[in-house]
């Protein structure tokens, strides 16, 4: 089956048609894995692509996302019904105190693209809305957010509270103020400047679990 006009309707950011030509892809006989290993993901791949070579730019790539959003809103009750295993899942989330999101969706972005589960609590989270989720969707890696420089010390906040609850889940940062150095005191186990990075360091994280 060619997915050739699904990938670019997602590529142009055309979530209606998106939508409409995943579930047509579907009642044509694609199984939704196929739709999504063959169709979606090497065109959010692309998107990834050609925003890492400045050939786009963060507009372009949002609106890709929520094309990708609308897809998967369609193949989700579908993946759910087979044998279908993403690579591993990530859980996302912007700290308390902090209501930005531009960067933690690009990063839920860019892990979808690469075959990634992404589970996005949203802005302004605090420690026990994380271990909250950590204990409901038992994600491979945590993912903290933060752009300012008064609300990235939180994060530390959530790490030691996964410690005490005993939750063992590695915990990325990122957000401009955020440096390798202070992931380190803060006991995370790496961070990321963009979102390729983020992509690359849980592939490394999870690659080294498994080894």
């Amino acid at each position: 089956m060619d997915f050739t006009d699904l990938q670019q309707a997602l590529i142009r950011g055309d979530h209606v048609a998106t939508a409409e030509l995943t579930g047509k892809a579907v009642q044509a006989g694609a199984k939704p894995t196929q739709v999504l290993d063959l169709g979606l993901l090497p065109a959010m791949q692309a998107v990834g692509k050609r925003f890492r070579e400045g050939e786009i730019y963060l507009p372009e790539v949002l609106v890709a996302a929520r094309a990708m959003k609308s897809a998967m809103a369609v193949l989700d009750p579908l993946l759910a019904a087979t044998s279908y295993v993403p690579k591993g899942s990530v859980l996302l989330g912007t700290v308390k105190g902090d209501v930005h999101d531009i960067g933690k969706n690009l990063v839920g972005v860019m892990l979808r693209g690469a075959g990634f589960k992404v589970i996005d609590i949203g802005t302004g989270c605090n420690a026990e809305r994380f271990l909250q989720a950590v204990r409901e969707h038992r994600p491979d890696v945590v993912g903290l957010s933060a752009l300012l420089t008064t609300t990235m010390t939180y994060m530390k906040t959530v790490i030691d509270a996964l410690r005490t609850a005993e939750e063992r889940v590695p915990v990325i940062v990122g957000g401009a103020p955020v440096s390798a150095s202070f992931a380190s005191e803060i006991g995370a186990a790496g961070s990321a400047r963009t979102a390729a990075e983020a992509v690359e360091l849980v592939e490394r994280l999870l690659a080294g679990r498994s080894s």
